[in-house]
Parts: structure tokens; sequence; C-alpha cells
């Protein structure tokens, strides 16, 4: 393990605060030495609250000299993206609709990382109002793929996953609607997990499109987000769309054998499109998990997935047209050209189409279900068909390319979305252009413990999840 505490995982950090072998003010000041250095370059954050993070630590290490009872994550350094409410601070979507915008009340999902003992070092970039896979926005500074500059970091979370790529958190709160924790997670090489839809509280948190949304961690490891799952998951009577389902302990089956556990190999939709390089790492990755004791199955894909494919969109704009829309009569020119179409586009899908939509969810749900994990536990995909595009796809091109390279980015994730299921991102090794890649988990209903297992158990045998970019 390294001397800078920086570069150690969460979990890692949260023990060597907690045995008093690292304080939380050396912990927190090594993150805010990196942001210093490098997120002028990466562009992660929007802002950084130094005085209040240092403050904080300070608290949390006196809490140590007295003995007090410590949390899961005491002391530790987080930073989230820009749409969790804190009473009396500013949260901006990512927007100019909401510059300058200060709630009067608190996420739940913030107040248990509070309660659990976390640190928040500041607000991070994501795209405006999360209405975009790539990561671009307008409205900020350029974020950027720590791996190589040129690319897009994936969004929307797109300053979650550079932050926690770059070493300028330990862990950060993202959230999926179509993919928005896991596709950056795989753009930047960290673990992104995307919770079954209502085992996160959402209440405080900037809605996008209310059926579809989830809050999700990323981290640097299966076992960091276990620890961040564990503490934010659980039924919370101010949102009552949160399922009171009993929350596991995460961490501790992360190491159970694997024997009889059956991981699904797609035959169809997931497989498709998948560029060669990309193809070869997730066939690597396969052999890997077949030697850790699961059995790897071929599992044929029901039409149900390409059809939630073709639904999710319509929905998502449906919501979110209805979430816009007294701000798009009353303040259209502060919405970027693309959000603006997005939501736009929203308000021409009829609505029994939109009702159509949510009457053949749980038909479809019940398809791919009865398909999928009568063969096998988990199903394994890729998350990215290929690496991240670059800065310049995402800026300069139009037309009917543009379309394919953003609808490419969430093929394989906007299905679980629809369906509600829980997915996890695992870094897997590099495309031949040296840029991260992953591949993706899917699992029943609340099955999370058993895809962190299996991330875990697989990232004890490889090392793809602690490389560090260099030269940024």
């Amino acid at each position: 393990m390294s001397d800078d505490p920086a570069l150690f995982s969460l979990t890692e950090l949260a023990q060597a605060i907690a045995a008093r072998r690292v304080t939380s003010r050396a912990a927190t000041e090594a993150y805010l030495s990196r942001i210093a250095e490098l997120d002028g370059t990466v562009a992660a954050y929007v802002a950084v609250d130094a005085e209040g993070a240092l403050q904080a630590a300070d608290a949390a290490d006196a809490a140590v000299a007295r003995g007090d009872p410590l949390g899961p994550l005491h002391g530790v350094p987080l930073a989230h993206k820009d749409m969790y409410y804190r009473a009396g601070q500013v949260t901006e979507c990512g927007s100019r609709v909401r510059a300058g915008f200060r709630p009067s009340f608190t996420a739940t999902v913030l107040q248990r990382l509070d309660a659990a003992g976390a640190i928040t070092l500041g607000r991070l970039a994501m795209v405006e109002f999360a209405m975009g896979p790539h990561g671009y926005n307008e409205n900020l500074r350029q974020c950027r793929n720590p791996w190589n500059l040129d690319h897009v970091p994936c969004g929307s979370s797109s300053g979650s996953g550079v932050a926690v790529a770059a070493r300028l958190a330990a862990g950060s709160l993202g959230s999926d609607t179509g993919g928005s924790v896991r596709c950056p997670a795989s753009a930047n090489g960290v673990t992104g997990l995307l919770p079954t839809w209502s085992r996160v509280s959402r209440h405080g948190v900037m809605p996008m499109s209310p059926s579809l949304d989830s809050v999700g961690p990323l981290a640097r490891t299966a076992a960091d987000c276990a620890r961040l799952l564990g503490v934010i998951a659980g039924a919370d009577p101010l949102d009552a769309t949160c399922s009171a389902h009993p929350v596991a302990d995460y961490e501790a089956g992360l190491s159970r054998p694997l024997a009889g556990v059956r991981v699904g190999i797609p035959d169809g939709y997931f497989d498709e499109d998948v560029a060669a390089d990309v193809a070869d790492r997730i066939g690597a990755a396969t052999e890997i998990v077949r030697a850790l004791g699961a059995a790897v199955v071929p599992v044929p894909v029901p039409d149900a997935v390409q059809l939630a494919a073709d639904l999710h969109p319509l929905m998502m704009k449906s919501e979110g047209a209805a979430n816009h829309q007294g701000w798009m009569r009353s303040m259209p020119e502060k919405y970027s050209r693309e959000v603006r179409q997005r939501l736009q586009a929203g308000y021409f899908i009829p609505a029994p189409d939109y009702v159509q939509s949510q009457k053949v969810r749980g038909p479809l749900l019940r398809a791919f279900a009865d398909a999928v994990f009568s063969r096998a536990d988990v199903l394994l995909t890729p998350v990215l068909p290929r690496g991240a595009p670059t800065i310049a796809e995402t800026t300069t091109a139009d037309g009917p390319a543009y379309l394919r390279m953003v609808v490419s980015l969430t093929r394989n994730t906007k299905p679980v979305n629809f369906f509600g299921l829980p997915a996890m991102s695992v870094p897997c090794g590099f495309t031949d252009a040296g840029l991260p890649t992953s591949f993706q988990l899917i699992g029943r209903p609340f099955a999370e413990a058993l895809l962190l297992r299996l991330a875990h158990q697989y990232q004890g045998r490889t090392e793809w999840h602690a490389r560090v970019p260099r030269g940024i």
C-alpha cells in the first residue's frame, strides 16, 4: 500500500483512520493537494469546500482521539454529483436554470453519509440536468477523461467518474437513469453500482426521470461500493418509492465461494456491435470468472431487451419534459440547445404511448427474467461497446452519426433501468487505444450482494481497478 492516503481505497482509508495509522486531516489535505494540482486539467469539480472539509476532518480526528464510536466512513473524504441537496448550500445540477439555488433541506443519502462519518470535499461536474451520456456540458469547464484528455469521461455522472479515477475523492454518489453510473465508471476505469430501483432513497435528489432514476456509488473497488451501499440503502419515510426490503450486510458475504453461481454470457443484443478489442477483454474476464469457480453458461437474450431499449427513451423524455415544463415555459433560453431539444421532444410523445410503455414494463421484465434467470444467476455483458468517444465527436459532430454515437453509449445499460434491476460496471482492461473498458453484471431484484461478491473476487485476481492514470 502507498504511503499517500489519497491512493488508498475507501475501505483501506476508513480502516487506517480508525486504527490511527492516518489522520482524517492528512487524508483530506492529500486529496485537496491533488485537486489543486490536477483538477485544472480534468475539471471534475465545480466547487471545492476546502475550509469545511478540513474543519470536518479535525472534528473526525478529535472523535478518534476521544475513543468515540466510529461510523463505517469515519473521516473519509468523498465528493458527489452536483444534484444532491444540502440545506443552505448551492446545488446547481450543471445548469444555468438552477444557478445559485440553495435548498432548505438535505438529501437522505447525504444525511446517512454524514451519520457514517464521511467528509464532503465539494460538488462534482455533471451533464446539464443529467440529460446526456457523453459527459459534455457547455455550462461548465470541459470535464476530461484522465486516461486520455482528448476523450470524454461519459456521463451524466462525469465528475464522479473522473474524481474517483484521478484520486481526487475516495468515492462518490452519482445517479443512473440509463447508464449514468455504469458508463462513466467504465470510461474512467472505476467500479460503479446501479442498485435495484427503490433500493436507495431519492429524497432531496434532483429528479430526471422518476420511474427510471436510481442513486448509486462510484468507487475504486467492489468492497468500497459495498460499504457505500450499506450506508445509503434502506427504507425512507420521506420517499414513498423507497423499498423496505431488508438491507444485506454487503461486505460480510464478499468472500463467500462462487461454486454453484451461474454466470450467463448473452447470445444476442448485448453482444452485438461490440468492438473486437472490447470483446477480447470481456472474453478474458469471463475465463477468470470461470476460474473463480462460477459456472459460465450461454443465455439466449429475449426480444424483451430490444423492446425495453426502444421504450426507455420514450419514458425518459416524457418524464423529463413533465419535470421541466414550468421552467421550459418561463426560461427556455437558460437551457443549452441540446438539452432544450431533448426536453422539447418529450412534448411530442402522446400520453397513450407513455402509459402503454409503463403498462408493458411488468410483462417485459417477466419475459426477461424467465429467459435469463431460469438459466443464470447473473448476466455478464459489455458496458460500453467500444472506448469512450473523443470530445470532438460530442461537440462538433451532428446528424445521424452523432445520434448513433450517443445511442451506442447506453445501448447495453438502458434496458436494465427499464427493468429496474441492479447492475455493476467492473474494470476488465484497456482497449487497443489505451482507454478503460469494463464488463457489466446484471442481477435479479435486490441481488446486489451477489454482484458485489462476484466483482470483489474478480478484483482479487486482477489489478485493472487499481491502476492510476498517469501524466494528467
